[in-house]
């Protein structure tokens, strides 16, 4: 399957968007209340060529990072479930235990055999020991990371028809793995729920230009103006994110949103993300919950004080050398992937984020990309990689359906369904740095109009793909107000 998250100088093939005549205007019912009405049409995406067609639309000319015109989404969520075929919403929860069974397995095999056989009495050798020990580490990491992805589908009920035995199987297996089940289940609904929304989404809430200028002490119109970020620069911030990212998420809800005063109950007001505001995936009053959500989080809670336990108990028996080579140093590596597969599934230089005004759920669950990784993605990830597009539009599909459902949606998506999958596995690392480099902040383009300015692409300093907008320097306001900066000609 050739590319279609790929530079403007690479010529792209991409299917049409079918058309649907008796398609609604608005999206599925179940999607957000706040949700704009969408631009109808009856013609397919392809024909609209025009600048003149497009400001009929009411939003220009929009530009992705690599210079790609980007149009917006006219399908419905009825449009992609009616393609997908019948058996493929069909869940065995026999099936998935047998993959919970698989996982188990291999990581107590690789754990027997290393214990058994890589001891100084069979390899003498010191270096050659470490080395291996620390093979050990990457493959019970990819192992973990399968576990955990068989968990994410127990969270979104595809796992099986059952309810029980989802969050059940969830529970303990996210538990062994230092993750709140509950308090994530439903934090990470609501990602599901506001993908691609500035304001309300979980995951990798991308900078606007604003926060990106005050974080480094300028303004904003002298963004455009600045050198480029040296490559160390990004090095040491992705190593940081690799590392760091999963537990300063759970602690401190980093990269998630920050308007916490729209929770309905009023527990967000005056709450801000960080370390010891409230705002965390532990605290019942957090305002990532409702007060309903309360015995969840402590049932996650315990999940979490009973591994904790665990861990403690063994450390005093095996010495916490010992466990940090089989346990802890695994669970690094189960981060680092989980970090690496959420941020490229919603970062790339062709994605588009939505204000409150432009967002609806349909352009917000396209706002995502599939990727290749290989027989690691595929076998031992379990597809979370591959599938993801179609996992924002219908969660409930099992994994082992994905790439059939994935299939019928592209016809329906046609432009908008987008894959990276050029280079396999090591395309699939490589982007971690091109996202990195590519994707700094994000802002409307030069030629939006109308809820064109609602939608925003990714810029950045490296002088890589579309330039940053020159932004003219306000007048101060009267009584001494902050500068007001001005973007282009208003419409």
């Amino acid at each position: 399957m050739a590319s279609t998250a790929i530079p403007k100088r690479t010529v792209l093939k991409r299917t049409v968007t079918s058309t649907t005549e008796n398609s609604a205007p608005s999206t599925a019912a179940g999607s957000p209340s706040d949700t704009p009405r969408q631009s109808p049409s009856s013609t397919s995406l392809s024909s609209m060529s025009s600048l003149g067609e497009m400001d009929e639309k009411g939003y220009g000319k929009l530009l992705d990072t690599y210079g790609n015109e980007f149009e917006l989404p006219d399908f419905t969520v009825n449009d992609i479930r009616n393609a997908i075929p019948k058996r493929c919403f069909e869940r065995s929860g026999l099936r998935g235990l047998g993959y919970v069974a698989r996982d188990i397995a291999s990581l107590a095999t690789t754990f027997f055999l290393f214990n058994r056989f890589v001891t100084p009495e069979t390899i003498p050798s010191t270096p050659i020991r470490a080395a291996l020990w620390a093979l050990y580490t990457i493959i019970q990491g990819l192992f973990g990371t399968g576990l955990w992805v068989l968990a994410h589908e127990c969270g979104h009920q595809s796992f099986s028809p059952s309810k029980i035995l989802n969050d059940t199987t969830g529970w303990i297996c996210h538990s062994a793995l230092l993750v709140p089940y509950f308090s994530w289940k439903i934090s990470h609904g609501k990602h599901h729920k506001a993908t691609g929304h500035m304001d309300r989404d979980m995951v990798f809430v991308p900078k606007t230009r604003e926060v990106y200028a005050s974080r480094i002490g300028k303004l904003i119109h002298e963004i455009d103006e600045l050198t480029e970020e040296t490559p160390i620069a990004t090095l040491i911030h992705s190593v940081g994110q690799q590392l760091l990212g999963w537990p300063f998420y759970l602690f401190a809800n980093v990269t998630g949103h920050d308007k916490h005063e729209h929770q309905h109950e009023g527990r967000g007001k005056g709450k801000v993300n960080g370390f010891f505001t409230g705002v965390n995936h532990f605290n019942p009053s957090s305002p990532l919950y409702e007060a309903k959500d309360a015995k969840l989080i402590l049932l996650s809670d315990l999940g979490l004080a009973i591994t904790i336990s665990v861990l403690t108990m063994l450390c005093r028996t095996y010495g916490f050398s010992n466990m940090a080579v089989w346990y802890f140093a695994p669970y690094l590596w189960v981060n680092h992937w989980l970090v690496a597969i959420t941020f490229l599934q919603h970062t790339d230089p062709t994605l588009p984020h939505y204000t409150a005004e432009s967002w609806n759920y349909v352009r917000g669950a396209a706002a995502t990309i599939d990727r290749e990784f290989g027989f690691i993605g595929r076998t031992l990830l379990h597809g979370i990689v591959e599938t993801h597009v179609l996992h924002h539009y219908v969660s409930t599909i099992p994994f082992y359906h994905a790439d059939e459902a994935s299939e019928a949606i592209k016809p329906v998506m046609g432009r908008h369904y987008r894959a990276d999958v050029k280079g396999g596995s090591i395309g699939f690392l490589k982007s971690m740095w091109t996202s990195a480099r590519w994707c700094q902040w994000v802002e409307p383009s030069e030629g939006a109009i109308g809820e064109g300015k609602g939608v925003l692409f990714f810029r950045n300093r490296n002088g890589l793909g579309t330039k940053p907008l020159k932004l003219k320097e306000g007048k101060p306001a009267a009584g001494g107000a902050k500068m007001a900066m001005v973007v282009g000609a208003d419409d």
